[in-house]
C-alpha cells in the first residue's frame, strides 16, 4: 500500500497528539510519546501544553512526585520519561552506546580508572541528591590533581543519573541536581531491554518509519539487522518515493484530509527530530532554517500540518516569522494560536505577539 505524503503527515501528527488535545494524565501522555525532549528547561512544558492543554503545575508536580523523571537518554540529550520507561531505556542505550561520549575529555582521563570514579560517585551520592558542582568538588578531593567537573561527567556517563527538581522545573535556572536513578525510583535498571521494545514504542508514536528513522530518533546505530528480523511481525507500506515504511499491524492510519490546527512547538521538539527523512513534517529547504547547525533546533509552528515558520521570544514579544507569506485566513489562525501561547508563557501584562510576514 502506498502512502501519500499528506496521509503520512496526518498519521504522524495524530500519533504525536497534535490533531486533537489529549486529556489523559500527563504521565500517560509522556508514556505514549516515550520521551519528551527537555534539553531546554521550559521546552517540555510548551511541547506538552501544545499537545494537551497542560498547566505548568501538572508537569512540575509529576516531576516532584517521581511519576516523571528527567535525565540523559535519546541522542545523549535530556528527556523526560516515566520512571518505568527510564529504567529500560537507559539500560538499553547505555549497553548499545558503550564508552562513547567522553572523547572530549580524553587527555584529562589518561591513566584514570573510570570504574573507580563511578564507585566514588555512587558512594558520594549515597541515596540522596546534590548539585553537580558539589559532586565535582567531592570527587576532586578523592582524586587529587584531576578536574572535578571532568570527574562529575565521568560519573554521569558511567552511572544512571537523574536530575530531580528543582532542576528542570518551569523557569528554573541554576546548578543541575543529580541523583542515582535506582535510588530516586527505588528500582534497578532493566536487566534485558530489547530493540523490539524500542521499535514498537517508537512506531506507536512516530510510525510508519524505517530502521534509519529509528536510529535517528534513538541515537543508536547498526539496527538494520534486528529491525529486519522483526519484519514478519510488522506491516509494510511504501512512501511516495517508493521507500518501505514499517508499522505496527494494529496501528491506525489517519485520513489525508483530516484538519490540522495551527500548533506552536518549542525548541528541540522531537516532532522535527524523529526521522532521518523529515519531509513528512518539514521540507528539506525549511529544515535548514530550523536546524542551522551547532546543535541548534529552533522553535517552530505548524500550518496545515507542516512546519511553516519560526517563533522566538524577544524583549517581551512573541515574534512569529513565517517562511512564506501566509494567507489572511492562515495568518488569523496563527495569531489566535500565538495569543494562546503568549498566555501560557506568562511573559507579563505588557507582552505582545507580532506576526512578521515576509
Amino acid at each position: 500500500m502506498k502512502l501519500t505524503m499528506r496521509r503520512l503527515n496526518r498519521t504522524y501528527l495524530r500519533r504525536q497528539l497534535l490533531l486533537e488535545s489529549d486529556r489523559r494524565p500527563i504521565e500517560d501522555v509522556v508514556a505514549h510519546l516515550v520521551a519528551v525532549q527537555a534539553q531546554e528547561v521550559d521546552a517540555p512544558y510548551v511541547g506538552l501544553w501544545t499537545r494537551t492543554g497542560l498547566r505548568h503545575e501538572q508537569l512540575s508536580a509529576a516531576l516532584a512526585d517521581r511519576r516523571l523523571v528527567r535525565g540523559g537518554l535519546l541522542r545523549s540529550t535530556q528527556h523526560i520519561t516515566t520512571g518505568a520507561d527510564y529504567l529500560w531505556l537507559r539500560a538499553l542505550l547505555k549497553d548499545r552506546i558503550g564508552a562513547t561520549g567522553l572523547s572530549i575529555f580524553r587527555s584529562e582521563l589518561e591513566g584514570l580508572d573510570l570504574a573507580e570514579v563511578a564507585r566514588a560517585g555512587r558512594e558520594i551520592l549515597g541515596g540522596g541528591s546534590m548539585t553537580r558542582p558539589k559532586l565535582a568538588k567531592q570527587l576532586a578531593e578523592r582524586f587529587p590533581g584531576r578536574q572535578g567537573i571532568t570527574l562529575a561527567w565521568v560519573v554521569q556517563h558511567q552511572l544512571a543519573l537523574l536530575h530531580p527538581p528543582p532542576t528542570g522545573v518551569w523557569r528554573r535556572r541554576g546548578h543541575v541536581s543529580v541523583a542515582l536513578a535506582e535510588d530516586w525510583l527505588g528500582a534497578p535498571l532493566a536487566a534485558a531491554p530489547t530493540v523490539e521494545m524500542l521499535l514498537r514504542r517508537y512506531l506507536r508514536s512516530c510510525g510508519p518509519a524505517t530502521h534509519a528513522d529509528l536510529q535517528n530518533w534513538s541515537g543508536l546505530r547498526r539496527l538494520r539487522a534486528e529491525v529486519e528480523a522483526l519484519r514478519p511481525q510488522l506491516r509494510v507500506y511504501h512512501g511516495e518515493d517508493g521507500r518501505e515504511l514499517l508499522d505496527l499491524p494494529d496501528a491506525e492510519l489517519a485520513d489525508d484530509d483530516e484538519p490540522a490546527p495551527v500548533r506552536f512547538l518549542p525548541e528541540f521538539d522531537n516532532l522535527v527530530l524523529s526521522h532521518a527523512d523529515r519531509t513528512r513534517i518539514v521540507s528539506d529547504t525549511d529544515r535548514a532554517l530550523v536546524c542551522p547547525g551547532y546543535s541548534i533546533v529552533r522553535p517552530t509552528f505548524l500550518v496545515d500540518g507542516f512546519v511553516a515558520g519560526l517563533w522566538a521570544i524577544e524583549q517581551g514579544t512573541v515574534r512569529v516569522r513565517p517562511f512564506r507569506r501566509l494567507s489572511d485566513e492562515d495568518a488569523a489562525a496563527v495569531l489566535t494560536a500565538a495569543a494562546d501561547l503568549l498566555e501560557f508563557l506568562q511573559l507579563g501584562p505588557e507582552a505582545t505577539v507580532e506576526l512578521e510576514q515576509p
